[in-house]
């Protein structure tokens, strides 16, 4: 082992029967991150939060084991479900000055992204139970240690809520470590259920009370879990719930809670919140709100059809992680570097790079290969001759389906080619990032890879989006979205992206060419949640984060401040989600 994680350290070629699957990945995630293999340097936060509900349940499970282990050299630690450590028991002298040296300790993050693979960090970025052994360590100064991480979920939510993990010297380590530390994670969880599930009863009872007597706005909410009627879905987007949901949590959490209080939404109405503690067992156990519109509603219902935003010729959008991303293409397109385009099916890859040539060199020969039909016969003899023959600008779309055989091949012609005169442009298209085998060798001709956004990441660019495809669908300006229809779309997770947006308003107006598209025009799919792990309020939440970080070109103070947000909470959400933030 310890020799494969060198060859891998050193980019050398790798056996990956030498190694688990998990941890291989684990390592490529490592590197993609840029981790130190030599060093252990971690952020840090003084003094942590112990006063929570998943410290108050898990100490003394954590205590009771620390108790039967009789003294034995294993280091019982508590993460919060970023990895930051919360606490760590005592397991002995010399193992507690090697866990001091390495930084395991209350305040340090351990993450993945910040030291690589290891129990904690990786047991939390696959959500899963994780043992980690000796040189499996992505750090070189943890291979003495064998490390067992455990995700300890919420029973009620089923949210993340930290991660238990028993570390031992590598020499003692043994089969049931991982076992002892599921075991722990049961425990914690069953105590976590039993200390909330009275508050929790409560909540529900109060929410459901609440609802039966209105037909209003109505929202119930404590740390762990959020309940919301169908009026509040409909009559409010994503980033408007989040604004009321966080105000609603600061008003709840305040000494002497008010009687109401008056939010500015961002589409000009005004919401006047109701907020009504609830207590079980003595303690708070949430609250239950009730929003008033100043104009029931009324929103914004204007059908009048704005000529959207074009960046580049048959381009829309206005979101920032979208505006930089095409602004990266054309700066390649501009110094004559070929260039790797990358992003997820559907975002608008090869639209980027055709509007940045028709801008740039419009009537230039402009060509495009599909590597998905390389297999046909005559594919290599049209590539040969675009790259070899040809002038202007050639763009080779899904690159990342070709054989090893094909790839080997294109790699010669792109040799070749580049040693032209002059050289033509050339982009290749891609879906997910190759970092290593014969996807490498062919990437090393393309000195900088773009990232376009998934649609979900620039959400509010569907407002433009969509009159720009009903105007390309419907002459005339016949067909435009209703505020209501639009609401849903724009809720959408678009797993498949503007292309998708693009297929489902192609379907809808194939049955409606003129007048308005109401909700009962959409089909099924714009009203259901993306397959993913997060749950439709995580990735309402998640989405509202994005949302506001483009609006405030990634500064993530300003971010927060208009969420009703923490600055620790935004920065810990960013990391729970994954999301990747704007450059400011």
């Amino acid at each position: 082992m310890a020799k494969t994680r060198e060859q891998f350290l050193t980019a050398e070629a790798v056996d990956p029967n030498q190694v688990r699957d998990a941890i291989l990945a684990s390592w490529w995630r490592s590197r993609r991150w840029n981790v130190a293999a030599d060093r252990i340097d971690l952020p840090y936060q003084r003094d942590p939060d112990l006063d929570t509900p998943l410290s108050r349940s898990a100490l003394p499970v954590l205590r009771h084991l620390r108790e039967h282990l009789d003294g034995q050299p294993i280091s019982i630690i508590l993460t919060d479900p970023t990895g930051l450590v919360l606490t760590r028991m005592d397991a002995g002298r010399a193992l507690d000055s090697h866990l001091d040296r390495v930084n395991l300790s209350p305040g340090f993050s351990y993450a993945e992204e910040y030291v690589g693979t290891n129990g904690i960090g990786t047991a939390l970025e696959g959500g899963r139970a994780m043992h980690v052994f000796g040189h499996e360590h992505y750090a070189e100064n943890l291979e003495d240690l064998a490390c067992a991480g455990v995700p300890i979920h919420h029973p009620i939510s089923g949210k993340t809520v930290g991660a238990v993990d028993l570390t031992c010297w590598r020499k003692d380590a043994d089969p049931l470590l991982l076992i002892l530390a599921k075991t722990t994670a049961g425990q914690i969880q069953q105590a976590l259920l039993t200390d909330s599930g009275i508050r929790e009863l409560e909540l529900l009872q109060e929410y459901l009370r609440t609802c039966r007597r209105t037909s209003g706005i109505v929202f119930a909410l404590n740390n762990d879990v959020v309940m919301m009627n169908d009026n509040a879905r409909q009559v409010l987007d994503p980033a408007e719930q989040s604004i009321l949901l966080a105000q609603a949590a600061e008003t709840l959490a305040s000494r002497t809670p008010t009687a109401s209080v008056v939010v500015d939404l961002p589409s000009g109405v005004k919401a006047r919140i109701y907020c009504r503690p609830v207590r079980g067992e003595g303690r708070l156990a949430g609250g239950v709100v009730h929003v008033k519109l100043s104009s029931p509603g009324a929103r914004p219902r204007t059908e009048t059809v704005t000529p959207p935003r074009m960046f580049l010729p048959g381009l829309v959008g206005s979101g920032a992680l979208w505006l930089r991303g095409c602004h990266q293409v054309q700066s390649g397109y501009d110094a004559g570097e070929w260039l790797a385009v990358e992003g997820e099916p559907g975002v608008g890859k090869l639209a980027v790079v055709r509007a940045v040539h028709q801008h740039r060199r419009p009537g230039v020969h402009f060509a495009v290969l599909d590597a998905a039909g390389a297999s046909r016969r005559g594919w290599l003899a049209d590539a040969r001759r675009e790259l070899l023959d040809g002038a202007g600008a050639l763009v080779i779309k899904h690159v990342d389906r070709l054989s090893s055989g094909r790839l080997r091949s294109l790699s010669r012609l792109l040799e070749e080619a580049r040693a032209a005169t002059p050289p033509p442009w050339v982009a290749v298209t891609l879906s997910q990032r190759h970092d290593g085998g014969e996807m490498a060798g062919l990437l090393r001709f393309f000195p900088s890879t773009v990232e376009l956004p998934p649609l979900r990441h620039h959400v509010e660019d569907v407002q433009a989006l969509v009159p720009f495809f009903l105007s390309r669908l419907v002459t005339g300006g016949k067909l435009v979205c209703s505020p209501e229809a639009m609401q849903l779309l724009v809720r959408s997770s678009w797993p498949g992206n503007t292309e998708q947006l693009f297929q489902v308003l192609r379907r809808i107006v194939q049955h409606r060419r003129s007048g308005a598209i109401l909700p009962a025009d959409l089909p099924p799919e714009c009203r259901t949640v993306s397959r993913r792990l997060l749950s439709p309020l995580e990735a309402m939440e998640r989405d509202a984060i994005v949302r506001s970080l483009i609006d405030w070109d990634g500064n993530k103070i300003k971010a927060a401040g208009s969420l009703g947000m923490s600055r620790a909470t935004i920065y810990r959400k960013i990391h729970e989600y994954g999301i990747v933030t704007p450059t400011t």
